[in-house]
């Protein structure tokens, strides 16, 4: 049920014995990281089945039942670079360049946008790999124009946090980024549920996907940074609209947010992690609730907001998303397909049609999309992230286009 509000959830004292047992249930789940917990498990590994579900792809409640199929289909053009290690956020130049991390090594690399070739910008400093942390998300300032400034989320031997970095192409290779200055800290990590990923809005500020580090009251804990999406200025200071003036925390209840995307109206999407049933994708409201751990897809509950679509973990573990041809595409890891969410205009709570897959097995886990202008989109795999099974060439970026 939509129309949460940003403030706690009202519910009978039965009911909060209840949850408090399923929460302290999940926590033990959570240290196993089970099916979608961790990212997504390893290529073939069989996941926890729901004992009454609904099939993923299924309408929304309230779809009409002749509701009409998506069309059009997905191709791979051609594959702009491969033997990427840990690849996990990319970020778009102006001028069609690509910036990619490397999570397990800390560093970034630039790929050139024609020929793929890769030139190591750099190590960035104060990076601790391990599980699923290390450097995650990047962004490129809104202005990168003028100032030259690429933002990255990254675990650190204390935290999660958001740092900038100058990017100087006339340095030698190997020293092109400067040293980070911190832009936000005390993000809390975890071995999982690290969350990392970044983005500049419309309104050209920052937001932030985090997770709630396997520590589930974290999500509904508002004082705390985990569990949410952030939203800041550049400089890391609460922007006027939030929920509350003082408090970078746009929305909560979420349990490990891995995608941020905007559609045509400007409007913010977001992929999650389930625990052992169902996979995420959430319209995002200013306040708004999301529910875990206290619910988990749609559950119909009063002060939460239901997902718009979601998918068992098998077929999603979803990672980042972005915005093409009135859709949402969605990368899943697990489910090693990519995923479309065909929009309506005038729908938000429903997707126009079913959700589609495509590439379903062809390349493996699936990290990250992101829109390369028009009908075109990178598409990044994540084979040698320690889940996967590598083949030759791994890790890759493909590009993709919508027919």
């Amino acid at each position: 049920m939509r129309g949460a509000v940003f403030g706690a959830v009202q519910s009978p004292a039965v009911r909060r014995g209840v949850v408090a047992a399923l929460a302290t249930a999940s926590l033990l789940l959570s240290a196993a990281c089970s099916s979608g917990g961790a990212e997504g498990s390893p290529s073939g590994t069989a996941s926890a089945s729901p004992t009454a579900s609904r099939s993923s792809g299924s309408p929304s409640p309230g779809a009409s039942a002749d509701q009409p199929p998506a069309k059009g289909s997905v191709k791979v053009v051609s594959t702009l670079t491969e033997g990427l290690e840990s690849p996990w956020g990319l970020a778009a130049l102006p001028d069609g360049d690509l910036l990619v991390a490397s999570r397990d090594e800390g560093t970034v690399h630039l790929i050139d946008g024609e020929s793929g070739k890769q030139t190591l910008l750099g190590s960035v400093p104060g990076v601790s790999p391990s599980g699923e942390g290390g450097l995650l998300g990047l962004a490129v300032s809104s202005t990168f124009g003028a100032d030259q400034l690429v933002y990255a989320y990254l675990t650190t031997t204390s935290d999660n946090r958001i740092v900038r970095m100058s990017y100087d192409e006339r340095r030698p290779v190997g020293q092109r980024l400067g040293a980070p200055d911190t832009v936000l800290r005390g993000i809390p990590k975890g071995s999982v549920h690290n969350g990392g990923r970044i983005a500049f809005g419309p309104d050209k500020m920052l937001y932030a996907g985090t997770g709630e580090t396997g520590d589930t009251g974290l999500s509904q804990d508002k004082e705390s940074l985990a569990g949410k999406i952030l939203r800041m200025t550049p400089d890391g200071e609460p922007v006027h609209g939030n929920p509350e003036a003082d408090s970078v925390v746009y929305s909560y209840g979420h349990r490990n947010v891995q995608g941020l995307a905007w559609d045509a109206q400007k409007r913010l999407w977001a992929a999650e992690f389930g625990q052992n049933t169902w996979d995420e994708l959430n319209l995002i409201e200013p306040g708004g609730n999301y529910g875990w751990p206290e619910a988990e897809g749609r559950e119909g509950e009063e002060g939460f907001i239901d997902p718009v679509a979601q998918w068992e973990t098998s077929e999603a573990s979803p990672s980042g998303i972005a915005y093409a041809e009135g859709s949402i595409w969605m990368a899943g890891l697990r489910g090693e397909r990519l995923w479309r969410i065909p929009l309506s205009g005038d729908k938000a709570e429903e997707p126009l049609a079913d959700p589609q897959s495509f590439l379903d097995e062809e390349h493996g886990r699936l990290r990250t999309v992101v829109s390369a202008g028009s009908d075109r989109m990178w598409l990044v795999t994540s084979n040698t992230d320690g889940r996967g099974t590598p083949q030759p060439g791994d890790d890759r970026i493909l590009l993709v286009e919508v027919e």
